[in-house]
């Protein structure tokens, strides 16, 4: 946690009061500094997940920023009388990072994904932004033992923030294990934004974004894969929410 921010929990987990602005601000400050960041996020799914799972707990738990990917985690925050003022989502952050390194001369490593997906991702914002920001990449297929050499692949472009598009828990062992290794001063997981940037996956509508609907817009794109993962999650997110504001009552 970084000293000054103030930060609160829903459900034993913990999550800071950021706007998108103060949040890039604070990276910024790191990264001119070479303080060393990890980020993290959490939704309504990772949040139920962390109940039952210890190491995605902890993994969140040593996070220096964990913003509010999640709109329903700020519905939640403000049910339980302590707001959070927006969401902040991934791909939004990284896009926000994409154009701060523009201007600030700062170099990003791109970790993840398949090969034609981080390429694409590459080349987009070497078209729209220059050749300058993109300190190297590196596909997230591997084996076990080439971890230590991706590591240092990425320590030895001298990145200044590095965006990993790795499923969970492989990106937290991976980052646990290698983080002084890699040592780059900040550390992103992006989830699937790689897919979206790249054009693989369609996000959402703006209006299903703001109405939180998001989840609905991936179950249409996904219903054999995702309509038991929302179905499941969202109803243990509104039965832990509501049992914690019957708690505090």
């Amino acid at each position: 946690m970084i000293q000054g921010i103030q930060r609160i929990d829903i459900c034993n987990i913990p999550v800071d009061v950021l706007t998108m602005k103060q949040t890039v601000e604070i990276i910024d400050e790191a990264i001119s500094k070479k303080s060393s960041i990890l980020h993290g996020a959490i939704n309504a799914a990772k949040l139920v997940n962390a109940q039952k799972n210890n190491f995605l707990k902890t993994s969140l738990l040593n996070c220096d920023i964990i913003n509010a990917d999640g709109k329903a985690i700020v519905w939640a925050s403000k049910l339980l009388k302590r707001p959070l003022p927006e969401r902040v989502t991934g791909i939004d952050l990284m896009d926000a990072l994409v154009k701060l390194a523009t201007g600030k001369k700062y170099k990003i490593f791109f970790f993840g994904a398949k090969e034609n997906v981080v390429q694409n991702v590459v080349e987009k914002y070497s078209n729209e932004y220059g050749n300058d920001i993109i300190a190297g990449y590196r596909n997230g297929y591997y084996d076990k033992k080439d971890e230590g050499e991706i590591a240092k692949e990425i320590a030895n472009s001298h990145a200044d923030i590095l965006f990993v598009a790795i499923t969970s828990p492989r990106k937290e062992i991976f980052l646990n294990e290698y983080k002084k290794i890699i040592n780059v001063p900040f550390i992103m997981g992006v989830g699937g934004s790689f897919d979206v940037v790249a054009g693989i996956v369609k996000r959402a509508p703006k209006w299903m974004q703001d109405a939180g609907l998001e989840w609905l817009f991936r179950v249409i794109q996904e219903p054999r894969r995702m309509w038991k993962r929302y179905l499941i999650t969202n109803s243990m997110f509104i039965y832990m929410i509501l049992k914690e504001i019957i708690f505090e009552i």
